[in-house]
C-alpha cells in the first residue's frame, strides 16, 4: 500500500497495544526466547502503577558483545514472526546495551559489566521499606 500524495510506503503494522495482545504473552515470549539464547541473569521488572511506558521491564545479561546482538536478533524477528508487531531497537551496533522496545514490555540486555555499570534494575525496584525501631 503506498502514499498516493508522497509515495511513500505507509507503515501497516500495529503496535501489541494496538493489536491487543496481552502483556502477559508478550512477556511469556520474551522471556522463553532470552532463555534459549542463554541469557543471564534474567530479571522481570512490573512496572505497573510505577510507569506508563511499558508494563514489564525485563533485564538480561549476553557473555559477549556478539551475544549481546544476536540476543537482540532473534528477540525481534521472533516477536515480529509470532505477534506481527515491530520493535524498536537501540544501541546494537556496539552490542554492549540493546533496548528493545516491544510496547508493553521493554527489554536491555546488557554485556555484564555495562549493566553493572548502568545498575538499571535499581532505580525501578521497590524501595526496602525502613525497618521500625
Amino acid at each position: 500500500m503506498e502514499d498516493s500524495v508522497l509515495g511513500d510506503p505507509v507503515n501497516t503494522m500495529q503496535s501489541a497495544s494496538e493489536k491487543n495482545i496481552p502483556s502477559m504473552s508478550l512477556l511469556d515470549l520474551v522471556l522463553n526466547t532470552l532463555k534459549d539464547d542463554k541469557a543471564e541473569d534474567i530479571i522481570t521488572i512490573d512496572l505497573a502503577g510505577k510507569s506508563t511506558i511499558a508494563d514489564y521491564m525485563v533485564v538480561a545479561s549476553g557473555r559477549s558483545t556478539r551475544q549481546v546482538s544476536a540476543i537482540a536478533d532473534k528477540l525481534s524477528r521472533k516477536l515480529k514472526e509470532v505477534f506481527g508487531i515491530p520493535v524498536r531497537m537501540e544501541g546494537k551496533g556496539a552490542g554492549d546495551w540493546v533496548l528493545i522496545d516491544a510496547g508493553d514490555v521493554i527489554v536491555h540486555v546488557f554485556r555484564p559489566e555495562v549493566r553493572d555499570f548502568y545498575q538499571l534494575e535499581k532505580m525501578w525496584q521497590p524501595m526496602p521499606e525502613a525497618s521500625q525501631a
